[in-house]
């Protein structure tokens, strides 16, 4: 006899093929559209969470313009990672984890972008910038500004 009916089972990626949608229209999984989504897929407000603060692509806070991950992994931080995400810091006004009060930068640390050979190594969007000095910091930057348009 079965006292606690089962509820049924989500076909296999709904669950990850809807909070990659609401990612994609609003840049992060507003807290409206995790409870619709619990509610429409019959799925607990809790395993959404943990899907969502597990996978590095989702963000529950609106996050900039462009996306800047700072690789912190071993090779990257022996070679100066830690001075660059510095820098950058220093640059933009925000820890790491935060965005600029004008929403044009996200600023975060990642541990591998699997790039090692070009340590140490930045990515802005879809754009990885290697062996980086923290004298190219600004230029780099400069590129995604409002109304810029430069060569690195």
């Amino acid at each position: 006899m079965l006292l606690i009916q089962k509820p049924p089972q989500l076909p296999a990626g709904a669950l990850l093929a809807r909070l990659h949608a609401i990612n994609s229209e609003h840049g992060y999984l507003p807290e409206d559209e995790i409870r619709r989504t619990a509610s429409d897929l019959a799925v607990p407000l809790s395993q959404i969470y943990s899907i969502a603060t597990f996978y590095t692509s989702f963000s529950l806070e609106p996050r900039g313009r462009h996306h800047i991950c700072v690789c912190q992994g071993t090779a990257c931080y022996i070679r100066g990672g830690g001075q660059i995400l510095e820098k950058l810091e220093g640059t933009l006004g925000v820890c790491a984890g935060h965005t600029t009060k004008d929403q044009q930068f996200t600023l975060e640390t990642v541990y591998c972008v699997g790039s090692c050979s070009m340590a140490p190594v930045v990515r802005v969007d879809e754009d990885t910038y290697g062996r980086l000095k923290p004298d190219r910091v600004a230029r780099i930057l400069k590129k995604y500004q409002p109304g810029e348009e430069s060569d690195t």
